[in-house]
């Protein structure tokens, strides 16, 4: 389907893991439609990944923290732009009451059979059904094919002003390009790995690698990072709930190489090209994995596993698991893929 649009709204509110992810798409529109006016809907957690990029126009932010307030101007700003496409990138039912109220002549979804909660009502034009083992960027991407347009490159020109990145600077205290980034926490409990076993590998890894350990993640993550700061007899920068968005994006873009569970931090550090190793148990790297890093993936081993879970009844066997010597040699690996750091470019 072709289609001249002037004014293209990309609705996408979810996770941090969601948007970096849906980037590369927003790169192609910005190509395929060079003259269009792009916006996004999105959240305020996510928001720092597109402040100024290039290929968004106009961000539009939900503070969902105070809905009742913020929702009426939200609404009403989607419906005075007056756009002429938009692509549901979230599926679910408030996405779905998004795009129909902005009353764009063309609206388009996921399949019927890959939505949730009614979306596929809200949308008069859908892709076609993927399935579950394409990995959720190539899913985005399949908007681009269902509006004729080419699916590559794949880039995420995520990049920093620069005062953000002697912010960066200022926090890794000169180890810049001698780390490797432990991106610590998750939303779901399933999920993390472990205080002692993250310290023990984090030690392996400098006593092997010569790479001192950067502790990233949210205030939430505090208390994990602070045991595994104490545990760790090597040299260990705790920054977790230290730095915005866009700063952990500096720090991991610096960072040899990162090591965590799925989470968010993980899809930034692959979209500036640090190699992920990345610790898999509740959840399935064939759908949520690292784009580009699938062979440095480490999986943990129960018969219930994945079983997509948010809180696990039987303490996280899968995660329990999981080798120290085998993330040890991934991050081997990894250094042989990122010989030297990339420092500030943007990719």
């Amino acid at each position: 389907m072709e289609i001249d649009a002037k004014k293209i709204l990309i609705i996408l509110q979810g996770s941090v893991g969601d948007v970096v992810r849906a980037i590369p798409l927003a790169n192609l529109l910005r190509e395929a439609y060079p003259k269009a006016r792009i916006a996004w809907a999105i959240e305020a957690a996510a928001f720092p990944l597109i402040e100024g990029h290039p290929a968004i126009d106009q961000p539009i932010v939900f503070d969902r923290k105070r809905w009742w307030r913020t929702l009426p101007p939200f609404l009403r700003r989607i419906r005075e732009e007056k756009f002429d496409l938009v692509l549901d990138l979230q599926r679910i039912l408030k996405s779905g009451l998004v795009s129909w109220w902005s009353g764009a002549a063309v609206r388009v979804g996921f399949h019927r059979s890959e939505a949730k909660e009614g979306n596929w009502i809200f949308n008069n034009h859908r892709i076609a059904a993927a399935g579950q083992s394409v990995s959720k960027l190539e899913h985005y991407l399949k908007f681009a094919d269902y509006l004729g347009v080419p699916t590559r490159p794949i880039r995420w020109q995520l990049s920093l002003a620069p005062a953000e990145e002697r912010r960066v600077d200022q926090l890794l205290g000169g180890r810049s390009g001698r780390f490797a980034a432990y991106f610590v926490g998750s939303r779901w409990e399933s999920k993390l790995w472990f205080p002692a076993e993250t310290a023990a590998c984090a030690d392996e890894i400098e006593r092997r690698y010569g790479l001192a350990a950067v502790l990233l993640g949210s205030a939430a993550d505090a208390e994990f990072a602070r045991r595994v700061a104490g545990a760790a007899s090597g040299p260990t920068v705790n920054l977790v709930g230290e730095t915005s968005l866009r700063e952990a994006v500096g720090v991991l873009r610096r960072a040899r190489v990162a090591v965590g569970p799925d989470t968010g931090l993980m899809h930034v550090a692959a979209a500036v090209g640090t190699p992920v190793v990345s610790l898999w148990g509740a959840t399935s790297p064939e759908r949520t994995g690292p784009y580009g890093f699938q062979d440095l993936v480490v999986r943990g081993k129960a018969p219930c596993a994945p079983c997509y879970l948010r809180r696990c009844p039987i303490g996280r066997a899968c995660m329990r698991s999981i080798d120290i010597a085998e993330i040890v040699a991934k991050v081997g690996k990894a250094l042989r893929l990122n010989p030297v750091n990339h420092g500030s470019m943007a990719l």
